[in-house]
């Protein structure tokens, strides 16, 4: 299948960009198509490559979607006219750039990304994060607490995950988002037969960025990637001991105003417990229902599948749980959830709240 993904800038910007781009290369190759460009008045008669870039910035800055000037559009003073060149080409809107990097269609009126008028989305509580970027220069914080707990072969481990803050993070445009986590965790280990013994500190740094490719177009998804890794900065029980890169890729599709279905498809670098490495491939779909206005449920599953790994089994799980808006900045959550593979974990539960800051 042929997808016709198209940038989100209209017929006029796209035919100002290419002329940016063939200025540039006249200038570089001394080409003779500098001439016909429109911006070739632009071109002093000693080549300034800086300053011809700015030109056009600047012209296709006044091409650009606002109909109004440039200090009204984007609530500038009289006084203050200069932008950078990402200002010029980071989308139509002038201050927060487009809402997802790509469109599905060409002139679908489809912009897509945050909406700070509606309730926050967030990444929490299930194990498929969200499609959708927090938008430029807003913070969300989430945070809570997960109690895990497995037997296997009459050894009995618990473990608390306390806080796990997420902090999302938009930047430079509003379809771009980065973000940080780190995760304390307090872990009971019990081998059978044999005294208890626990162990704290905290997992390695959680680091990523969140990419919203596309919104929603009838059956074409929401879409976004997410490049991440983690930083071998934990503590010496919790450290994979060195830097786990891995990609994450997002859709989703509203079906009803009640009704949200998304899915999840990623590859990590992992590390078992003998300290080889190893590709672990992730799975989830889930299923979000509105309840009221302020209630929601969901139902997921998920797989965790290792690729030439030695001593690591495939985990499958099942899990659900509850959300409330105390505003549309504020969400709680609660979640439980159980292995459906001898090699997952028997049990988790667990509850949080999201905060959005703008």
């Amino acid at each position: 299948m042929m997808w016709n993904v198209r940038t989100g800038i209209d017929c006029q910007q796209l035919k100002l960009r290419l002329s940016v781009l063939f200025t540039s290369l006249a200038l570089l190759q001394g080409t003779a198509f500098g001439d016909d460009s429109p911006f070739a008045s632009e071109i002093p008669a000693v080549a300034d490559t800086e300053s011809v870039f700015l030109a056009s910035a600047g012209r296709l800055f006044e091409a650009g979607s606002c109909d109004t000037d440039r200090a009204a559009c984007c609530g500038e003073s009289a006084g203050s006219s200069r932008r950078t060149l990402w200002d010029a080409l980071s989308g139509s809107n002038c201050d927060s750039g487009p809402g997802t990097l790509m469109r599905w269609g060409y002139g679908s009126g489809e912009t897509g990304g945050p909406n700070l008028d509606e309730p926050l989305v967030t990444d929490r509580p299930d194990f498929t994060e969200a499609s959708s970027t927090v938008g430029k220069d807003v913070l969300q914080v989430e945070f809570g607490y997960t109690y895990t707990q497995n037997r296997d072969s009459g050894d009995e481990t618990r473990s608390h995950s306390i806080g796990e803050p997420l902090f999302r993070y938009g930047i430079l445009a509003d379809w771009l988002e980065f973000r940080f986590a780190v995760f304390p965790t307090v872990q009971e280990s019990k081998p059978a037969g044999m005294p208890s013994n626990t162990t704290s500190g905290a997992e390695d740094l959680y680091l990523g960025f969140k990419i919203g490719l596309t919104p929603q177009e009838g059956i074409l998804p929401e879409m976004a990637i997410m490049p991440q890794m983690t930083v071998p900065s934990g503590g010496g029980a919790f450290t994979n001991g060195e830097l786990l890169p891995g990609v994450n890729w997002l859709y989703s599709w509203s079906v009803t105003d009640d009704l949200a279905i998304a899915g999840s498809t990623q590859f990590n670098r992992a590390v078992n417990d003998t300290g080889d490495s190893y590709t672990e491939w992730a799975q989830s779909m889930s299923a979000a229902f509105s309840l009221t206005e302020e209630l929601g449920a969901y139902t997921e599953w998920f797989a965790l599948i290792p690729h030439s790994a030695m001593g690591v089994s495939t985990q499958h799980y099942l899990n659900g749980g509850f959300t409330y808006l105390f505003s549309n900045d504020v969400q709680f959550d609660i979640r439980a959830g159980y292995g459906l593979t001898a090699a997952a974990d028997d049990l988790f539960v667990g509850s949080g709240l999201s905060i959005r800051f703008r």
